[in-house]
């Protein structure tokens, strides 16, 4: 089976600032999550793909990982990720004269992923026969108990349930989306951009291995975890 390794980063970032230039403990975060996607060993091959010519320079050390300009219009706030997904396989796929059966994009800002989540979830898919799939963690909010909205100038729950849920532990669960880790089959991640499909799968994880640097809080918060 051969799977590609998708690190797509932009020179710009709407919460936090340059966040893709910025360093933890001496080590900038796109090394974290190109060396636990080596440590782990599954991958036929790692790109970068990335609109700054100063993220790519910071790969270079890593011989093995194959590097992508991304165009301009591929990297703009309202841009699609899933097209730079699309663009990194199919530059890789030209490069090496051969198709991928997996695509796997890991987030560069989630830096306390490990080796083991990647192994995991990849397991989980395999064995489930999914077409995709993606990593949460169990949300600290529950739109059945406790996340609220006004509509026609009344405070209700989100989500309602036919029985009146006073607990948050009577909830149902519901997961967050981290950002973390996708995984697609090439043919479903090229026929549309629905993530949400008959065999989509997920991958929990803890919530202190899902915290996606978005702010300073954020960064705050893990330079803390990775003491």
């Amino acid at each position: 089976m051969k799977i590609l390794c998708t690190i797509c980063v932009r020179a710009g970032s709407e919460g936090l600032k340059n966040k893709n230039f910025l360093k933890l403990r001496n080590k900038h975060l796109i090394h974290y999550t190109i060396e636990t996607a080596i440590k782990s060993k599954i991958f036929t091959d790692i790109a970068v793909s990335s609109d700054s010519k100063k993220i790519i320079k910071l790969t270079k050390k890593y011989k093995n990982v194959i590097k992508i300009q991304r165009p301009n219009r591929l990297a703009t706030s309202s841009a699609s990720k899933i097209e730079a997904i699309r663009h990194a396989v199919l530059f890789c796929e030209n490069k090496n004269h051969s198709k991928y059966d997996l695509i796997f994009d890991l987030d560069a800002t989630s830096v306390l992923r490990e080796v083991e989540d990647i192994k995991k979830a990849l397991k989980i898919l395999v064995k489930k026969k999914a077409d995709n799939l993606f990593s949460v963690n169990y949300s600290r909010r529950n739109p059945y108990f406790n996340i609220v909205e006004k509509r026609n100038g009344k405070i209700q729950v989100v989500k309602k349930n036919k029985e009146n849920i006073t607990r948050r532990q009577d909830a149902p669960l519901t997961y967050d989306m981290n950002a973390s880790m996708y995984i697609y089959k090439r043919k479903v991640l090229f026929s549309n951009n629905c993530l949400f499909r008959k065999k989509t799968e997920i991958y929990i994880m803890d919530f202190e291995r899902s915290i996606d640097i978005d702010t300073k809080f954020d960064l705050l918060m893990i330079k803390n975890l990775i003491k």
